[in-house]
C-alpha cells in the first residue's frame, strides 16, 4: 500500500484487522509488537516466517527497511544491508503509538512507564539502546550471582559487576533525565492548551539513586556505586539488586496533586493525550523528522473536546494513521482531506470518496 497523504483513516468493523495494520508500521520501526512480547504471535499458523517491508520517504532520501521473523528470531534490514545491532535499525523509522490502552501510562505500574521511556528514547537516541542492552545483560549477571553465592562471595568479581552496572546504569538514568525534562516542556504547554490555561502538568522521573538535582552523569555513577555498596549485605539476603533504572518510575502531576492518585479520569486521559502528543514535537527537535502518529482506536475513548484539540494538533503537521469503526464523528472536526481505506476480512482497499 501506498500512504501519500497526511491523515490516513483505517475504516472497518470490529475484528477485520484493522489494529493489524497499524501493528505492521508499529513492528516495521520498533521490531516489537505493542500487543505482544511473544514474537510467534506475529506469524501465521500455517507459516514459518514473517515479513514487513516498507519504504520510508524522508526529506532527502528514501529508506527501505525489511524484518523478517521466524523461528530462529528476526533479521532487520536497511537499504538491503542486515544490521547486526539493534541501535543501528531502530530510528529509521519514527513512530508514535497512541491506543486505549495508553490510558494506562498514567495510572498503571511503573513498568509500563518504564517501558515508555526505554521505547520511546530508543528511537531517538541510539546511544541510550546501547546503553540500556548493556545495564540490562549486566543486571542479569548479577542478580544470578547475588542468587548463586550462597554466603559465599568473590567481593572483587561483585565490585566489577557493581561498577559496570552503575556505568550504564548511570547513563541511562541521564539520558532518562534529559528526556522527561524536554517531554515536560512540550507536554505543560499541550495541557495547557486542552484546558484552555486552567491546569499545569509536570513529569518528574523519580530515580531509586539518591543524587542531587542537577547532577550529571559522573556524579550519578558515583552516588549510584556507593549506594550499591551499602546495600551489598541486603541484596545478597534477598540475592536481588534493589536500586538503578529498572526500578524507577515516572510520575504526572496536575497543579502539584499526583495524578496516578488523585487525578479524575478526564485528567487521567488528557495527561495521557497531553504527553503522547508533546512526543511529536520532541522527536521532531531531537531528529529532523516529524514521527509517524498511529492512532488506533481512540477517538470513541476520547470526548469531542479532546477529539478536536488532537486533530488540531496533528493536522497538516504529521503523517497519521486513524482506525475507526465510523467516519460519521470524524467528518465535521478535520479540515485535510483524508485518504480513507477500508478493511474487511483481513483485505484492504483504499476508498475512492470520502
Amino acid at each position: 500500500m501506498d500512504f501519500p497523504k497526511s491523515l490516513n483513516i483505517i475504516l472497518g468493523e470490529n475484528a477485520q484487522g484493522k489494529t493489524n495494520l497499524l501493528e505492521s508500521i508499529n513492528v516495521l520501526a520498533m521490531t516489537r509488537s505493542h500487543r505482544t512480547s511473544n514474537e510467534k504471535e506475529l506469524i501465521n499458523w500455517q507459516s514459518d516466517f514473517a515479513r514487513i517491508t516498507g519504504t520510508v520517504q524522508k526529506k532527502t532520501t528514501k529508506v527501505p527497511l525489511e524484518l523478517l521473523l521466524s523461528a530462529k528470531g528476526r533479521k532487520t534490514k536497511v537499504n538491503h544491508i542486515e544490521q547486526k545491532k539493534l541501535s543501528s535499525y531502530v530510528g529509521q523509522l519514527n513512530v508514535i503509538l497512541f491506543a486505549p490502552e495508553d490510558l494506562s501510562l498514567v495510572k498503571g505500574s511503573p513498568q509500563i512507564r518504564r517501558k515508555f521511556l526505554d521505547m520511546e528514547l530508543g528511537q531517538i537516541n541510539p546511544i541510550y539502546l546501547y546503553d540500556l542492552v548493556q545495564y540490562q545483560t549486566i543486571l542479569k549477571q548479577r542478580n544470578q550471582y547475588l542468587k548463586k553465592a550462597d554466603g559465599k562471595v568473590d567481593e572483587v568479581y561483585l565490585d566489577v559487576l557493581s561498577e559496570q552496572l552503575a556505568d550504564f546504569g548511570s547513563k541511562v538514568i541521564t539520558a532518562r533525565l534529559r528526556f522527561v525534562d524536554r517531554l515536560t516542556y512540550w507536554a505543560k504547554q499541550l495541557h495547557q492548551q486542552i484546558t484552555y490555561g486552567k491546569e499545569q502538568l509536570a513529569l518528574e522521573y523519580i530515580s531509586t539513586i539518591d543524587f542531587a538535582n542537577g547532577a550529571e552523569q559522573p556524579e550519578i555513577y558515583q552516588a549510584f556505586l556507593a549506594q550499591l555498596k551499602q546495600n551489598r549485605a541486603r541484596e545478597l539476603f534477598k540475592a536481588t539488586t534493589f536500586i538503578g533504572p529498572h526500578r524507577d518510575d515516572l510520575l504526572f502531576f496536575i497543579d502539584e496533586k499526583n495524578v496516578q492518585t488523585y487525578g479524575s479520569q478526564g485528567q487521567q486521559r488528557t495527561t495521557a493525550l497531553s504527553v503522547r502528543l508533546a512526543e511529536i514535537d520532541l522527536m521532531a527537535e531531537e531528529t529532523g523528522e516529524y514521527p509517524l502518529l498511529l492512532l488506533d482506536d481512540v477517538m470513541s475513548e476520547l470526548d469531542n473536546e479532546r477529539q478536536l484539540h488532537l486533530l488540531e494538533t496533528i493536522e497538516g503537521k504529521v503523517q497519521t494513521f486513524l482506525t475507526t469503526t465510523s467516519l460519521e464523528h470524524l467528518r465535521d472536526k478535520i479540515t485535510v482531506e483524508p485518504d480513507v481505506f477500508i478493511v474487511q476480512a483481513g483485505t484492504i482497499e483504499r476508498k475512492e470518496t470520502v
